[in-house]
């Protein structure tokens, strides 16, 4: 299945109360047999040259008012995650989902390759941030990317939550124990399922993706800052407006202190990393000089240095 309907469906159905579960089972099996029953619909929902949006619309419209919000918000978004003819299999996964929970069958997430895992954890993030603020999605993407660097910096903690012999709700535990009351409910929810949803040994990378998720949430990317030295406010600003224009979109900094770098600063936006560290130029120099031999000038050519 669509691994972004499948973290959607984690939190929307996973969040059902257990005495509505059934209901939202027979209403989603509503929802998959009136497509499948109705010529004329399933022909608009299917057709590959409606937009995502148009199906969405068409199913928001049909759903709205008629069923619960969850039933809603579950087959609407997969409306927009599926292609069209993928969708009609996709409501009839959905309703078997909703039924094995409403059975009490909780069955663990399947192993994903990374880009898989981190679409369906970016599928359930999408779910959270619809009930979240904006105002509350700044403290969610700070307490995220506070709790990687723990984990980074922690290697007990980093090896134990990433441990695939531990079984999910036992690493769940050292989470909840670490963070709850600590933290808002959709950063608890999100860490949890970064461990249940995405790969064990990806997990720092798993929480530095959902922090900048977070702040795509929010119109921002993140710019991940390591700096040699502190940098003060009129060079954050500096940097800030340097990126936005690099980005084409507004930018947010989160800066990290690593001495390691001398001075400078490595700067990773999304896929692109710019490295204007001491550390970084040493590097460069050293690699030059390594593949450099001492009987070719480096310099320019004989006839170069002849003509001076």
């Amino acid at each position: 299945m669509n691994p972004s309907l499948s973290g959607y469906a984690a939190a929307v159905l996973g969040g059902v109360p257990d005495a509505d579960r059934a209901r939202v089972a027979e209403e989603l099996r509503a929802v998959e047999d009136l497509v499948a029953g109705n010529a004329e619909l399933f022909s608009a929902l299917t057709d590959t040259a409606v937009p995502p949006a148009a199906r969405r619309g068409v199913l928001d419209d049909l759903l709205r008012g008629k069923v619960g919000e969850p039933v809603r918000r579950v087959a609407v978004h997969a409306a927009g995650s599926v292609s069209a003819p993928e969708l009609p299999p996709a409501l009839s996964w959905l309703a078997v989902r909703a039924q094995h929970l409403a059975d009490g069958d909780v069955r663990p997430e399947p192993h994903l390759g990374l880009m898989a895992s981190r679409a369906r954890v970016a599928g359930f993030a999408a779910a959270v941030y619809e009930e979240t603020t904006t105002t509350e999605l700044d403290d969610v993407e700070d307490e995220l990317f506070r709790f990687a660097r723990v984990v980074e910096a922690t290697p007990a903690l980093r090896s134990a939550l990433s441990d695939r012999d531990l079984p999910v709700a036992a690493r769940q535990a050292v989470v909840e124990q670490l963070m709850s009351g600590r933290v808002h409910a959709a950063t608890l929810a999100l860490v949890r399922y970064a461990i249940a949803g995405g790969r064990s040994r990806d997990v720092v990378g798993t929480l530095d993706f959902l922090v900048e998720e977070t702040a795509r949430a929010r119109g921002w990317r993140v710019a991940q800052v390591r700096a040699g030295l502190p940098v003060d406010d009129d060079e954050r600003a500096l940097l800030s407006e340097s990126l936005t224009r690099l980005a084409g979109s507004p930018v947010e900094l989160q800066v990290t202190v690593d001495p390691h770098l001398l001075s400078g600063v490595l700067v990773r936006v999304g896929d692109l990393q710019v490295d204007a560290t001491a550390r970084g130029r040493l590097d460069a120099l050293r690699e030059h000089l390594h593949n450099a031999t001492w009987d070719t000038p480096t310099y320019g050519t004989d006839d170069e240095q002849g003509a001076g």
